[in-house]
């Protein structure tokens, strides 16, 4: 098992900031965040992130993303990237900048619920991992979907009914936990069980549910809130157990939105809380 991070939750660092950082700190790996974000006046995690790569003109910047990456000694995890699974054209784009670079497997985004009829979104998106998937063979990388709160696929049974068919080798899903903690839990060996050869990449967060007031008849009404890995309701020690159990032995790539931490103190700590859970977890650990 490799630990590596998405670069949507090292907002303030440039990319050789981050590179260089992480690898001091002894991740393995990096998965860059790729597409064409707003302007901050402060850097966020979702707009004026200094460690995201435009998708407007990446081609030209290719080389420096694999000077910048090799030059620390990372690996590409994969590429965080945000193209619609319909935007086909962006999609090759992606495909093809994920083949130059060497870095295996690429995230395309699903529609979101509420754009259509469930069932119809379905078929649609299903139509366009079809071609994906024979876009990614002729590039010799894989497209990534993940299981996201508030789209098609939230859950790894959504998934499979997306994916079930497609060529495993082109076409793979992200279990993300923290995702689940919003919508779409279900038993983590299960849903390893159930994705099988579609398991493909794994995201770590955590997600705390708060109180955030009453409704006017007097309901509590809850809100999700970003929570340091040992933290919020997922139970990180659990399911690394289970993903060790399922024999995933593939990328773990966290993505931190929490600020109790400065980012630094953050990742480093993120680093060896889930070293010590491995270690804790491993079969070696467990039979003595």
């Amino acid at each position: 098992m490799r630990f590596s991070v998405f670069t949507a939750s090292t907002p303030q660092w440039t990319p050789p900031q981050a590179a260089q950082t992480l690898a001091a700190q002894g991740w393995e790996g990096i998965e860059w965040r790729i597409t064409d974000q707003a302007e901050a006046a402060e850097p966020g995690f979702w707009a004026g992130n200094l460690a995201t790569w435009p998708l407007t003109g990446l081609e030209e910047h290719l080389a420096e993303i694999a000077r910048i990456t090799h030059g620390a000694g990372l690996q590409f995890s994969g590429l965080g990237g945000y193209t619609r699974a319909d935007d086909r054209s962006n999609v090759e784009r992606m495909l093809a900048a994920t083949a130059a670079l060497g870095a295996g497997r690429v995230r395309v985004t699903m529609p979101a619920l509420g754009e259509g009829h469930y069932r119809d979104l379905l078929a649609r998106t299903r139509d366009d991992l079809a071609w994906a998937a024979q876009r990614a063979s002729e590039h010799g990388v894989t497209v990534l979907v993940e299981l996201h709160h508030r789209t098609i696929v939230a859950s790894a049974s959504a998934a499979m009914r997306l994916v079930d068919g497609l060529d495993p080798a082109r076409v793979g899903v992200i279990h993300d936990i923290g995702n689940l903690v919003i919508e779409g839990h279900e038993d983590p060996l299960a849903a390893f069980q159930m994705l099988g050869p579609y398991l493909a990449h794994v995201h770590v967060k955590n997600v705390a549910w708060r109180p955030a007031g009453t409704t006017p008849g007097g309901t509590v009404v809850w809100a999700q809130d970003w929570a340091p890995l040992w933290e919020g309701q997922a139970d990180l020690d659990a399911y690394l157990h289970a993903l060790i159990a399922h024999g995933y032995d593939g990328w773990v790539t966290v993505e931190d939105f929490s600020t109790t931490q400065p980012l630094a103190e953050r990742t480093r700590a993120n680093l060896a809380y889930l070293r010590s859970l491995h270690q804790a977890t491993s079969p070696q650990a467990t039979s003595t």
